[in-house]
């Protein structure tokens, strides 16, 4: 039943999305029709307008990134913890002003925004653990309260415990069972195994599902705690012992723990819709949807082994075993013949408070000298959970550069814009992309009419192996274009394009073998700015070869690990990565902000929508749509209107290029078109149970 749901939400989405694409393709194909050939002249004064991009400035630009002084933006960024809220994050609010005022690398302008946020912490005087009690309660076994102290980083006093964002507090106790990922079909599979879930503590290992996820469905089954830790196996390529991990290599050590929201919506949880300040309405606290409705707890997987190495009960199935050196059984309970006995329980102590706090975003102005009514926005976030330095800190070092190099070139008088520049350095993103979703509902009509493209760099480089942007289908064509221009670091360079096309690549319709641009989903600052507005959005980063290892994300991710050292020795020694990151994101920047007719591409946007319709076109789909009346036609016919006027529109566009002085007015209208292709893809009313998701085909 649960399968036949869910193939009715795609196959639902899908018909919705035809109509939308007919009436997409009726606009379009309207606006693509040329309407004449007999327009007089434009006056001379026009030309000044028509100025289109400069290919030695950027040039220029790309030649003045330095990877050093991103390196010492990183050393200053990462150099103390600073989560969202606290002391930290507030010095680094301070930093980016300076940097974005300064009179002569600064920007035209620069700003401090500030919400009232809800967020969720631990208690400084009483911390969360797990532990093992006996019959009497007396604690057998007790979780670690922080990370080891292998450098300086680990021993500061600020670090934050480990600990589940929004995690209500509580001290469940009961007998340990083993729940694979926390899926739901995981609970289903126990409950096949005759396990009674009903007063049990469930662990998890990260990955499958949603952090909030693996709590909210424990509760479905009567779990009444859950425990989360990180499997050697999703993230260290299997390796487990101290003499094989940081400081000796860039695998996460036993004692590192994952921290995280868990929470399942972005933006402000008590002013849905609304920016999150003083006088806005919230909702009670009762009325919040999408996190653990149990105390869910993350521990390091030193500890999970001594758990789940104990359990007695079934093995799990092969799928389900991890690379902790035992066999994982499902229990409930331990086995009396291991460290604990089989009437020991598990005891989860959560102490989590929620508060209403004070989180900044730094936004910085880069003003428009033709269309200054017309925004590129590029943003990452500013807070981490420890220190931060791969998350998010890579992303705000090379930001950074970006900024200085463009606000240098504004000052010197050499280059202005012809659009604005909007750069936004985003507040408490890690509890739920707060302030970039409160960015977006509290500019929400000017940013939905004006903004042209979101560039996102938030983790700049995973690891220094190859280039992988991720984005909606406009943003390929620009993409494309910058990545022919930089070039990878190393001894051997190539153009980023082919790096990218060698490692991740596609067979397109239209263009033969190209590198292939990743989906965006909900996993950073994109998120509100592509879902919530429908602007053309992309995420830019380096990464490692996924053929290579196993690892879902860089192993220190969210831990006490992620810093300077761990960055300046496994990461990315010499910051050329971080360079090439720079120089790339800066390139589509500009010629996002610079060129005279947008270099977006509805003709991409038509072969992603033909490939999609291809993958739904099963036969079995087919035959469920014809027993409910329902035909797949009118969605290929949509398509193809779509694709023809996409056609149209490009065919236009090549007319005008052509052109010594093509007309103002026309270039801002095919602009215009280009600029909200995105948005035709929204429908408020189409998941009206899923905050903020309204593009129709993201979802």
């Amino acid at each position: 039943m649960v399968k036949c749901s869910k193939n009715w939400e795609y196959i639902l989405a899908a018909v919705l999305s035809g109509v939308g694409l007919l009436t997409i393709g009726i606009l379009l194909g309207h606006f693509a029709i040329p309407k004449g050939t007999d327009e007089p002249e434009a006056p001379s004064w026009v030309h000044s307008l028509l100025r289109d991009l400069d290919e030695d400035l950027l040039q220029d630009f790309m030649n003045q990134v330095e990877a050093t002084r991103i390196r010492e933006n990183l050393r200053t960024l990462s150099s103390q913890p600073h989560m969202a809220s606290t002391d930290g994050d507030k010095e680094l609010v301070q930093l980016l002003l300076s940097r974005w005022k300064d009179p002569k690398t600064g920007l035209d302008d620069a700003t401090e925004v500030v919400y009232d946020v809800f967020l969720s912490f631990p208690d400084s005087e009483r911390p969360n653990s797990v532990a093992v009690v006996l019959e009497n309660g007396t604690q057998i076994f007790i979780s670690r309260e922080k990370e080891e102290n292998l450098t300086v980083d680990q021993a500061d006093p600020r670090v934050v415990q480990p600990y589940a964002a929004y995690a209500p507090p509580g001290n469940p106790q009961g007998k340990l069972v083993y729940a694979n990922e926390g899926k739901l079909s995981d609970y289903e599979e126990l409950v096949r195994n005759g396990i009674d879930l009903n007063g049990t503590i469930a662990i998890t290992r990260y990955g499958g599902t949603g952090r909030a996820t693996k709590a909210i469905n424990a509760a479905k089954f009567g779990v009444i705690g859950v425990v989360v830790y990180t499997d050697p196996g999703d993230i260290n390529d299997k390796k487990a012992s101290a003499e094989e991990t940081y400081p000796y290599s860039w695998y996460l050590p036993p004692s590192g723990v994952e921290r995280g929201s868990y929470n399942n919506h972005f933006g402000d949880l008590l002013t849905p819709y609304y920016p999150a300040k003083d006088f806005t309405y919230r909702i009670p606290e009762d009325q919040i949807t999408g996190i653990p409705p149990i105390p869910t707890q993350p521990i390091g997987f030193e500890d999970a082994r001594t758990l789940i190495c104990s359990l007695t009960g079934p093995a799990a199935d092969d799928t389900w075993q991890g690379s902790l050196g035992c066999v994982y059984n499902l229990g409930p309970g331990f086995q009396d013949d291991g460290l604990f006995f089989n009437t020991s329980e598990v005891q989860v102590n959560v102490y989590n408070q929620r508060r209403i706090e004070k989180s900044s975003n730094v936004l910085g102005l880069i003003r428009g000298s033709v269309e200054p009514d017309r925004y590129v926005i590029y943003g990452n976030h500013r807070d981490s959970w420890v220190h931060g330095a791969i998350d998010p800190s890579s992303g705000t070092a090379v930001m950074l550069e970006i900024t200085r190099v463009l606000g240098k070139m504004v000052k010197e008088g050499k280059w202005r814009p012809r659009r604005s520049i909007i750069f936004g350095s985003w507040g408490a993103e890690e509890f739920g992309l707060i302030g970039s979703t409160e960015y977006t509902e509290e500019f929400f009509s000017k940013l939905q009419q004006r903004s042209v493209a979101y560039i996102n760099v938030d983790i700049a480089v995973f690891a220094n192996v190859t280039f992988r942007p991720q984005g909606t289908p406009p943003a390929q064509s620009v993409l494309f274009t910058a990545a022919k221009q930089v070039q990878t670091p190393g001894d051997n360079p190539i153009p980023l394009y082919d790096n990218w096309k060698l490692h991740y690549n596609r067979t397109s319709s239209i263009y033969g073998v190209i590198p292939s641009l990743g989906s965006l989903g909900a996993g950073s600052d994109y998120a509100p700015f592509v879902h919530y507005l429908g602007i053309t959005s992309m995420d830019i980063a380096y990464t490692y070869d996924k053929s290579k290892t196993s690892a879902r994300i860089y192993p220190a991710y969210h831990t006490a690990f992620d810093t300077f050292d761990y960055a300046d020795k496994f990461i990315d020694p010499g910051f050329t990565s971080h360079q090439a990151v720079a120089r790339i994101a800066g390139n589509v920047l500009v010629r996002l902000a610079d060129t005279l007719i947008l270099p977006l591409n509805a003709i991409d946007y038509g072969e992603m929508l033909e490939t999609l319709y291809k993958a739904v076109d099963h036969e079995y789909i087919v035959e469920d749509l014809k027993n409910h009346s329902v035909s797949l036609v009118p969605l290929q016919n949509a398509i193809s209107q779509f694709k023809s006027a996409a056609a149209g529109l490009h065919q236009r566009i090549a007319r005008l290029q052509e052109e010594a002085s093509p007309s103002p007015l026309q270039v801002r209208m095919v602009n215009d078109q280009l600029m909200l292709l995105e948005r035709a893809f929204l429908n408020p009313r189409a998941f009206p149970d899923k905050y903020y998701y309204r593009h129709m085909w993201t979802l």
